[in-house]
């Protein structure tokens, strides 16, 4: 079963990622770019760049690449930071928001039928799980 675990949390990653861009294509965005926006709202919004990477775990440059895409849509916006002016802070727009609350209703029924037969208890125990999983991870650094 040990051997088996690694791949079927892949198994399922893939497969939450690939049902969610089919009932997200007609708003036009990759799965790259619906998780930044998912962060950004998370996180906070008015979170900078450097601060929006490193919680996403990923460089910089990439996630500029992402944001570009997201302000020539009319999703995002970059706003300078009062306190840095190098820096730019990062807000939702209203196309943004309104993209957030249809993501966030279309994840939901996905979520509650892959979850379906399965009680509150049982994804209980698998968050408990990830999260020893993920501090084991953790103290591999």
């Amino acid at each position: 079963m040990r051997d088996q675990f690694p791949f079927a949390v892949a198994r399922v990653t893939r497969r939450w990622r690939k049902l969610l861009d089919e009932r997200l294509k007609d708003l036009g965005v990759t799965q790259a770019r619906w998780t930044t926006m998912v962060y950004l709202q998370k996180g906070g919004e008015g979170l900078t760049q450097r601060e929006l990477a490193s919680l996403m775990a990923i460089e910089n440059p990439t996630l500029v690449r992402l944001l570009d895409s997201l302000e020539e849509q009319g999703l995002i916006e970059r706003r300078p930071c009062q306190n840095d002016r190098r820096a730019r802070r990062l807000f939702l727009t209203e196309s943004g928001e309104r993209f957030m609350d249809d993501l966030t209703s279309r994840a939901q029924e996905l979520r509650e039928e892959m979850l379906a037969g399965i009680s509150d208890e049982e994804v209980a125990c698998a968050l408990r799980v990830f999260q020893k999983i993920m501090v084991n991870a953790e103290n591999q650094k």
